[in-house]
């Protein structure tokens, strides 16, 4: 595809969302919308992406995308004509061919892409784009043809010139463009009542010039798009199925799909279970054999294979093989449990490693400590960390047994093999193979 570019049309406000956010950066499943077009680029193999951006939304999709692709800025909203031209000055040398798709419609699909890009490869076509027939044409432009079926031009819906509540074959806003007709043409599209220069001037122009246009027809789901919150929560629903079927179809049983929502960035493991009302988010990964749920919030998170994560909240932490955790348990940023570590219910852990067979059955919190390997933690364990200014550290060594509500003043040690005995406070390190009882707790043999 070394002969392709892409452009990203993502500089419109959305002033129909209502939000301080720009319409290009709201997400769809976890991920902005904008993503969606320039992903799908990627993974064609067009390496030369432009991503046209308004002077107030340009540092938030920088920010997003870095040196990944090239931007050209829009300085004021003068419609989507308007926007591929300032993306000329950045491909003015391409002579290949553009793709150009907007920014809010996260729906389309590889597939209708690659087909839309064969037919305007073998039609030789000067521009061509995507088509859908829609129930009821609502605020999308209305593809009308002669009778032989070749495409005449696109009416925009702000012309009033077609009903939208009729059915209609409906513009996708996805183009194909050969490079250097579009550059002659470009600059020759008419502005409209608004003054705006529309894109689909050119389907006008092609026709006009007795240019070869193509139409190509897709499902109307593909190209729903988003310029209202209705609309934005529209659109994901349908995201929300598909990634749930793609992943029943790799080997994930999932109960009551319909409870479930996971983020297009997550994978998940063949053979694991999701059940009702569990969400995974962000970029979280699933192995093989786990039951996550009921109830259960997994965000930016590792789990590895054989685990359950019942009806607990974990958040950029990790958890090994055969690792069990809840009900009702709490991972914070920084957890990282080891193989067949066990935590029970009502347990918090927060940047605290738990080595490989260590315990906590019941209620605690467990905060900038390292638990050694077989280390059991009683009910009501607390390791008190913040001392209003500054965090410590708690370390527990290897086959230790914490007593039931043992509170340990951090900074603090306790050596392997040690003991705390139930309620003790302690507030000195306590060698290995020794006990510390009472408050503050003393050494005993």
């Amino acid at each position: 595809m070394d002969s392709w570019a892409g452009v990203v049309l993502a500089a419109g406000q959305g002033a129909r969302m209502k939000s301080k956010l720009p319409k290009a950066l709201h997400r769809v499943c976890g991920k902005e919308m904008v993503r969606y077009p320039v992903e799908l680029m990627g993974r064609l193999g067009i390496g030369r992406v432009v991503v046209v951006v308004s002077p107030s939304t340009c540092g938030a999709v920088h920010r997003l995308f870095g040196g990944e692709v090239e931007y050209a800025i829009q300085p004021r909203a003068a419609g989507t004509g308007d926007a591929v031209d300032r993306a000329r000055e950045i491909l003015e040398g391409h002579t290949g061919h553009v793709v150009v798709m907007n920014c809010d419609a996260p729906l389309v699909l590889d597939d209708s892409v690659k087909r839309l890009i064969a037919s305007h490869l073998d039609a030789s076509a000067a521009v061509s784009m995507m088509t859908a027939h829609a129930p009821e044409a609502q605020d999308l432009g209305v593809v009308l043809r002669d009778a032989d079926g070749r495409v005449l031009k696109v009416t925009e819906a702000a012309d009033g010139e077609h009903d939208p509540r009729q059915p209609a074959e409906v513009n996708g806003g996805v183009y194909c463009f050969r490079t250097p007709w579009l550059w002659e043409n470009l600059e020759q599209i008419g502005h409209s009542a608004s003054g705006e220069k529309y894109l689909t001037g050119l389907i006008r122009m092609g026709s006009l010039q007795e240019e070869t246009v193509i139409g190509e027809p897709t499902g109307p789901m593909d190209i729903l798009g988003v310029n209202n919150r209705v609309q934005l929560a529209r659109v994901e629903s349908y995201m929300s199925n598909r990634i749930r079927e793609r992943w029943m179809l790799e080997g994930v049983t999932i109960q009551h799909p319909e409870s479930v929502h996971i983020d297009a960035g997550v994978t998940i493991g063949r053979d694991t279970v999701i059940l009702p009302n569990t969400m995974l988010l962000g970029q979280t990964r699933i192995g093989d054999d786990c039951e996550v749920g009921p109830g259960s919030v997994v965000r930016d998170s590792c789990v590895g294979r054989g685990c359950r994560v019942t009806a607990s909240f974990l958040e950029e932490s990790t958890m090994e093989d055969g690792v069990d955790i809840g009900p009702f348990s709490h991972l914070r940023p920084g957890a990282y449990l080891e193989s067949g570590v066990h935590i029970g219910n009502f347990v918090e852990v927060k940047e605290s490693r738990f080595a490989a067979g260590a315990v906590m059955g019941h209620f605690g919190y467990v905060g900038d400590a390292s638990i050694g390997p077989r280390v059991n933690m009683g009910a009501g364990a607390i390791t008190c960390n913040y001392d209003g200014k500054d965090k410590h550290r708690t370390n527990i060594g290897a086959d230790a047994f914490i007593g039931c509500d043992t509170m340990l003043i951090a900074p603090v040690s306790v050596g392997d093999g040690a003991y705390t005995g139930a309620g003790a406070v302690v507030t000195k390190d306590v060698p290995a193979g020794r006990l510390a009882v009472g408050v503050p707790a003393k050494i005993r043999e």
